[in-house]
């Protein structure tokens, strides 16, 4: 049995330079559709040709090359965090909250290999 109670989405999060030209990239390239470009937030999501399974893509003026956080879906993110904290799990910082989107906290694995846990916001699930 595990800790926490994972939701069937899995977000593949990477930084890209131009998010708009990379999504056309992924589109033309593998087929993938975009969901949304949420220019406020500097994020835009694709569908992949996977059930529950999307490319983000975070808008950085110098992404890291081969960076890729997966990106779990999850319906109560302070619970869930509250539980793997007192499992000794290291969080990078806070949780972060864009209002009506998503709310999000990184964690790292025993060997540093980020992870996120991501509640949706919108009232879309």
């Amino acid at each position: 049995m595990s800790l926490i109670s994972l939701e069937q989405t899995i977000t593949i999060a990477m930084s890209v330079k131009d998010r708009h030209v990379s999504a056309n990239w992924y589109g033309k390239m593998l087929g993938f559709e975009v969901l949304y470009h949420a220019d406020e937030a500097g994020w835009s999501e694709l569908q992949t040709n996977t059930a529950g399974v999307t490319i983000g893509l975070g808008e950085h003026a110098q992404p890291a090359p081969g960076n890729c956080v997966p990106v779990f879906g999850i319906a109560d993110l302070d619970t869930a965090r509250n539980k793997l904290e007192q499992a000794e799990v290291k969080f990078d910082g806070e949780t972060d909250v864009v209002e009506g989107m998503v709310k999000t906290a990184t964690f790292y694995d025993p060997d540093g290999n980020a992870l996120m846990l991501a509640q949706d916001l919108t009232g879309n699930t």
